[in-house]
């Protein structure tokens, strides 16, 4: 294949996630403001070619650095449990939820798409986020909550945007917001709540929260057994001075 073919070529989630992680940088660094950085963004997940991704980072330098940065287009391949093997393409496993006086779930191992739609009236919905598939990098859910509510859960590292508006009820922001994690999928929050609300919490799975017990369980064993261990070094320590001690007397008294 030639170099003249390569910007024809089309680009892959993971390209576009490339370009979106230097964009991200850059306004970080205060070398673009909000307004450049949604528009270079936006053109971002249009992009359907190498070639109309290459020109929108042309300008930025890697950080700390002052050469342009280049966007590398070479396939790595993917770490397993990683974010980008869970942002999937597709159309996802389901549009939209409707609770009217009930309930509906979304939770387990599903796609979300890039816009789910769900409306609650004098119902209640979850949306569960945690073991779920990504259609895209960049999804937005969509509630209408009046005299109900919908609750979000979104896993640790996900960031997450809420744009919804709340008469005599509210949207959450979800608690401990930290830096996002590189390759994270964003999920953009917007709708209406009326007499109503959409909660946002953040919540790692029932296995994470096992694999954590049990990791604080072991460590709890070897520090009992390092403290075991120090007092029969102790222990051990006494001991043999007391047999000098002992041995001293009785030199001295020959």
């Amino acid at each position: 294949m030639t170099d003249d073919a390569v910007p024809d070529l089309r680009a892959s989630d993971a390209d576009r996630e490339r370009v979106s992680e230097v964009l991200r940088d850059a306004l970080a660094d205060g070398r673009l403001d909000m307004e450049e950085f949604e528009e270079r963004l936006e053109a971002t997940y249009k992009a359907r070619t190498y070639a109309e991704l290459t020109p929108i980072t042309r300008d930025l330098p890697a950080s700390g650095a002052v050469a342009p940065r280049p966007v590398s287009f070479t396939k790595e391949p993917v770490p397993e449990g990683s974010w980008a093997g869970r942002i999937v393409g597709g159309e996802g496993s389901s549009a939209s939820g409707v609770a009217v006086l009930s309930g509906f779930q979304r939770k387990g191992r599903w796609t979300v798409p890039r816009r789910f739609r769900c409306f609650a009236l004098w119902g209640g919905g979850e949306i569960d986020l945690r073991e779920a598939d990504f259609a895209d990098r960049e999804v937005e859910i969509n509630c209408v909550a009046i005299m109900g509510g919908v609750q979000v859960i979104v896993p640790p590292g996900v960031e997450v945007v809420v744009r919804g508006i709340g008469v005599m009820g509210g949207f959450d922001h979800p608690d401990g917001d930290g830096r996002p994690e590189p390759g994270a999928p964003r999920v953009v929050i917007s709708g209406f709540a009326f007499w109503g609300g959409v909660g946002v919490e953040r919540k790692v799975t029932r296995a994470e929260r096992q694999r954590l017990k049990e990791t604080r369980r072991q460590e709890r064993l070897e520090h009992k057994e390092s403290r075991h261990e120090l007092h029969r070094a102790r222990h051990e320590e006494r001991t043999l001075e007391r047999e000098l001690d002992r041995e001293r007397r009785r030199q001295g008294e020959r």
